[in-house]
Parts: C-alpha cells; sequence; structure tokens
C-alpha cells in the first residue's frame, strides 16, 4: 500500500515502512523503517512517522537488503564470430528482477574492447557496471586472444586499469589452454601469472577462471602458490576441482587457501556448481566467500537463471538468510574494494532490494542436470536504483487503481 504525505515539512523523499531490514554491513537484522532522500539513505530507525515523507511504501512481510551485488556476469553485449560466449547480457533488462543493483563483468572484455564497452554500456546502463579487465587483449570477444601468451600484456592492462579506476576494479584470467599439449608457446601458467603480474602493477585483485592440469598445473599450486592474499578463485565448486574427499570432507588445501586469504568465488554459470561439491562444502564449514552467478545469454534459461535463483539454493541448502544477504553484499563489495556498496549506511547510495521469503517446496537444478528440493525461496518484490524504483512487478510502491491520482485518468495530449 501506498501514501501520499500533504506535509509540507517533508524531509524525505520516500519511505520504506515496516520491512524486516537485514543489513549485515551495519549490523541490522530486525523491522526498521529506511528513508530516503534523493538518491541517499538518509533515515534507518525503528517507527519514522509517515508525515516526514512525501511518499510511503508499506513494506511489512517483506525482507528489505542493501541492491545485491552480483560479482561474476558478463553484460558486454558483444557480437563476433571468435566469441566464447553466445554473447552477454542487457544488465538493465535481466538483473534489477533478482534485486541486483550493482554488477561486476568479469572479464568479458580486454583491453581491445574495454573503451567501446564503457561508451555503449558502461556508462549508459542504469545497473552499476564495474569490471573485471581480461589479460588477453580480446578477452572473451575474440576468444583465441585468451590462448595466445603475446595477447597478454600486463603493463597495458594494469595501465587501462588505473586509467578507469572508479569501473575497473581487478584483471581476469580465463579459459587458458585447458587440452592441448604444453609447448615453448603455451607454458602452463602464463596466463595467471601474466595476470597477477598486472594485478601487482595496477594494486588491483586478480579474479581467475581455471582448468587443473596436473602434474604440471595441480589445483593446489594456484590457491596455494601462485594467488595472493585478496585474490580471487571463481568456479570453486565445478566439478573438475578437489574439493570434497572420498569421506566427504573439504580438503586441508581449502582452508589453508582461505587462511592465506585466498577468496573462492561462486561463479554458477552454466558448468560450475555441482550439488555433490557445494553441499557437503557447506555442511563442513566451507561456504564461498561471495555469491554470484556468470550469467551471459547462454546460460540465462538454466541451469543458473539468476541471482536470486542461485540466492534461494543456498537458503534452501541450509545457509541462514542473513548470511545468504551477506555474501551477496558485503563479502563482494569488499573483494573490489568498494565498502561504499552493499549497505544501508546513513548517506549511501540508496540501492535497495525488497524480497519475500516463501516458504514451500521448491526444486533446483545444478549444472550435472541434478536436483534439489528445498523449502525456502526468495523472490523480488521491489528493487531501487538510487532512489529511483527500477522494478515493481506487482505494484507494492503504487496506489490502488481506483484511488490512482487525477493524472491517471486524465487523457494526454497527443498534439503536437
Amino acid at each position: 500500500m501506498t501514501t501520499n504525505s500533504d506535509d509540507q515539512q517533508n524531509s524525505l523523499d520516500l519511505l520504506l515502512k515496516g520491512g524486516h531490514v537485514i543489513d549485515p554491513a551495519n549490523g541490522i537484522d530486525g523491522i526498521m523503517d529506511i528513508g530516503i532522500s534523493g538518491q541517499r539513505i538518509a533515515r534507518v530507525a525503528p517507527d519514522i512517522p509517515g508525515g516526514v515523507a512525501a511518499k510511503v511504501v508499506d513494506v511489512s512481510g517483506h525482507i528489505v537488503t542493501p541492491g545485491i551485488l552480483d560479482i561474476h556476469t558478463h553484460v558486454y553485449p558483444f557480437v563476433g564470430t571468435e566469441a566464447a560466449y553466445v554473447g552477454g547480457m542487457n544488465a538493465d533488462a535481466h538483473l534489477f528482477a533478482s534485486g541486483v543493483t550493482t554488477t561486476v563483468d568479469a572479464g568479458t572484455a580486454g583491453w581491445r574492447d574495454f573503451p567501446d564497452f564503457k561508451v555503449h554500456h558502461i556508462d549508459r546502463a542504469q545497473v552499476r557496471i564495474l569490471a573485471f579487465l581480461n589479460i588477453a587483449y580480446g578477452g572473451m570477444v575474440s576468444a583465441s586472444s585468451e590462448q595466445d601468451v603475446s595477447a597478454m600484456q600486463p603493463k597495458v592492462v594494469a595501465a587501462l586499469a588505473e586509467a578507469y579506476p572508479d569501473v575497473i576494479v581487478g584483471i581476469k584470467t580465463a579459459h587458458y589452454w585447458t587440452r592441448q599439449p604444453w609447448d615453448a608457446e603455451h607454458p602452463p601458467w602464463a596466463s595467471v601469472e601474466r595476470a597477477v603480474e598486472a594485478g601487482e602493477l595496477c594494486g588491483k585483485p586478480v579474479m581467475v577462471d581455471f582448468w587443473p592440469r596436473p602434474p604440471e598445473r595441480p589445483y593446489p599450486d594456484l590457491i596455494l602458490r601462485k594467488l595472493r592474499p585478496g585474490d580471487i578463485h571463481t568456479h570453486v565448486f565445478a566439478q573438475q576441482f578437489p574439493i570434497i574427499d572420498d569421506n566427504g570432507r573439504v580438503y586441508d588445501h581449502m582452508f589453508e587457501a582461505r587462511e592465506r586469504g585466498v577468496i573462492f568465488d561462486l561463479g554458477h554459470g552454466a558448468g560450475s556448481f555441482w550439488f555433490r561439491n557445494g553441499v557437503p562444502a557447506l555442511a563442513d564449514g566451507f561456504p564461498p566467500d561471495s555469491i554470484s552467478t556468470d550469467l551471459h545469454m547462454g546460460n540465462i534459461n538454466g541451469p543458473v537463471v539468476s541471482m536470486l535463483m542461485t540466492m534461494s539454493k543456498y537458503l534452501s541448502m541450509g545457509m541462514p538468510l542473513h548470511e545468504v544477504i551477506l555474501r551477496s553484499t558485503v563479502t563482494p563489495a569488499r573483494e573490489i574494494g568498494r565498502p561504499d556498496l552493499g549497505t544501508l549506511g546513513i548517506g549511501a547510495e540508496a540501492d535497495v532490494a525488497v524480497f519475500k521469503h516463501l516458504r514451500g517446496s521448491f526444486g533446483y537444478s545444478d549444472c550435472g542436470r541434478a536436483k534439489m528440493i528445498g523449502t525456502e525461496k526468495l523472490e523480488c518484490a521491489m528493487t531501487l536504483r538510487a532512489g529511483k524504483t527500477v522494478y515493481d512487478p506487482t505494484g507494492l510502491g503504487m496506489p490502488e487503481w481506483r484511488d490512482a491520482p487525477e493524472a491517471y485518468w486524465r487523457l494526454p495530449d497527443v498534439q503536437a
């Protein structure tokens, strides 16, 4: 229900009233009101009077959180015959329905295509788009460049990252030499090492999409020797990684790597999340540091579907709701050096997600075409980006049509 106040002393443009606010960054988990002024969070408190707001939206019975941050997507809608994927998705068209207000493109563009990506997509999107810059010059737009060591130029990549410090949050390496025999032009660790070198030069973390090939390129060497504290291994619960031993326990090298500061990101995707790894890992105290999707146009209809579906899987796997929100807001924001995001702190940009927490019987699938029946699910009711409502499919923030204001009933003047 929405009401409009005639109070001439309004100090808030919008008041979200009566919701269960979960804001892990500020230690809030309870019934609170959220006041928004312009594009910023102005007040978070119990029982803010409705009379101080120009508009009041009743969100009682809903979960209210900071805008969700998906740290791994592909939102550069490139077209090319050499592309690694079908193509990046339109961020505004697909992400608001999951409460996602910020996303990080995970290496779709290399230094050759990043200027086009920024001008034609990042700068025009309502979703806040940040980026990991691919170490290969053509990135995933020109997949062959990811196999060409000469195309991996750490100094050039680092310089571009330094030129766009508010947008480029790190360096990405992916898909390098997964099957062919090693040779002089393709040493096992070339892509990882050059990405880390670029990260060192510009002071940014590296995100690694990796295929282990022991004995020359074993997985434990990646997370215990090659990656630095703060670097990110995405797709952690994919089938190719030695995560779970024969007794269903998490291998020691996983805990050792986490202890030394390596970050483990979910990166669900079309082939990188398997219940047989993720479920026992969670039970053994090894959740992903951040929940993310690896969404692109090739997997958006399944099995990953959305950030909301991925978060719901973890709810049904037994992760508490507060922790699901934490790993979808605070931890990814910290991983990319942006603690100003994923928070409802006073003065923060008013990125807000409003969810229904449903209970029942719900089916979820993984990348091996196996299913899990869960008892919990999140459904997005409203998303705000910088104080503006960008998603409201059921009219949570709208008046009943019979009570709509005068302009609703008036035929617009269509004359030139």
